[in-house]
């Protein structure tokens, strides 16, 4: 049996199945219009409850706040297959967010989805309704971009890749950047143009498995363009799969365990891990190892191989291209080096 841990008032472990069976015993309600919903959690004052909408019979998760209002020039998250809205659920004061799944939504992707926003918001047991409220947003929005991406596993490309950017996320805190600062410069999961923008710069992360020369593909015009955010460095991280190494989720239990007790960096984390495309339920699916073998990075200069708008005939709108990164001039560079020049440090 699948189980959410709640921490509040009161503590109180919820079996995921009993949202699933909420939702099962609401659906055949005589009611016309409205909300009919039950109970599941209490997180600090914040009620959670499992509902559906009529006549259209759409399963939600309903999150009350009594003290806490969401501009209304806002912008909900929403997707292909669920959307967030404000509701006026019981007229009581409160103000009520229903998350729920559209008509053509996987019934199962969504159960899981409200079942990780339940177990997010249940681990902030010290919370006030202000954070619970970017804890529930926050968490929904990663979601928007898992699915953007397919909510399917990494693929083994992007496997590598999301590797090679832990790496460098755990090099950064390691010299001296706060870990919620660290993580909050992790964009590249939320659809940044590069993978970090610290200080008055940027980062791309490239990793390979290749024992001879440095493949590394470029997405776009602007991934390695330099003219708005300067000095750009790209982070060349070499990766040999052996037997002896360490599979995708434990190099993220390594960062978990890095930032372990610092609660806003936890929740960054998780947020970004899922925006990423990693999701806990699939760490079955990531049996190949790896030993992290180092990383160079490389300030992009003049002669660096790259085409940006810039460069390009007019004409060109968009490219995507491979380059050697062992090819690119300029000596390596420290990370704290990296940083300092960043303004990072």
């Amino acid at each position: 049996m699948r189980w959410i841990t709640c921490f509040g008032h009161k503590n109180m472990a919820q079996p995921i199945d009993d949202i699933e069976l909420a939702w099962s015993s609401l659906r055949d309600s005589a009611d016309t219009s409205g909300w009919r919903s039950i109970s599941i959690a209490t997180v600090n004052g914040c009620a959670l409850r499992a509902g559906r909408s009529f006549p259209e019979k759409s399963e939600a998760l309903l999150a009350g706040f009594a003290s806490t209002t969401v501009p209304a020039a806002e912008k909900l998250p929403e997707s292909q297959g669920f959307a967030v809205a404000r509701v006026d659920f019981r007229g009581n004061g409160m103000t009520w967010l229903a998350l729920t799944r559209n008509p053509h939504g996987s019934l199962d992707l969504f159960g899981a989805m409200v079942a990780d926003v339940v177990n997010a918001m249940c681990h902030e047991s010290g919370a006030d309704e202000q954070r619970l409220l970017r804890v529930f947003l926050g968490r929904i929005r990663a979601w928007q971009e898992f699915m953007r991406k397919g909510a399917q596993a990494l693929s083994p490309e992007a496997e590598i890749g999301l590797i090679g950017e832990l790496a460098l996320l755990r090099s950064i805190i390691d010299a001296g950047v706060p870990p919620v600062v660290a993580i909050e410069s992790w964009v590249g999961p939320i659809n940044g143009i590069q993978d970090f923008q610290l200080g008055t710069g940027a980062m791309e992360v490239k990793a390979t498995l290749s024992p001879t020369g440095f493949p590394a593909k470029i997405g776009s015009l602007d991934q390695l363009d330099d003219s708005t955010r300067q000095p750009l460095f790209v982070a060349g991280a070499r990766l040999r799969q052996t037997d002896s190494g360490y599979a995708l989720p434990e190099f993220v239990e390594a960062m978990r365990l890095t930032i372990k007790g610092e609660a806003e960096a936890e929740r960054l984390m998780s947020e970004r891990l899922v925006a990423a495309g990693y999701f806990d339920a699939h760490i079955d699916r990531y049996s190949r190892r790896f030993v992290h073998a180092g990383t160079r990075l490389i300030e992009v200069i003049e002669g660096f191989p790259r085409l940006t708008t810039g460069s390009v005939p007019a004409g060109i709108m968009r490219a995507m291209y491979e380059i050697d990164l062992d090819k690119a001039p300029g000596d390596s560079v420290g990370i704290e080096d990296a940083l300092k020049k960043l303004g990072a440090i």
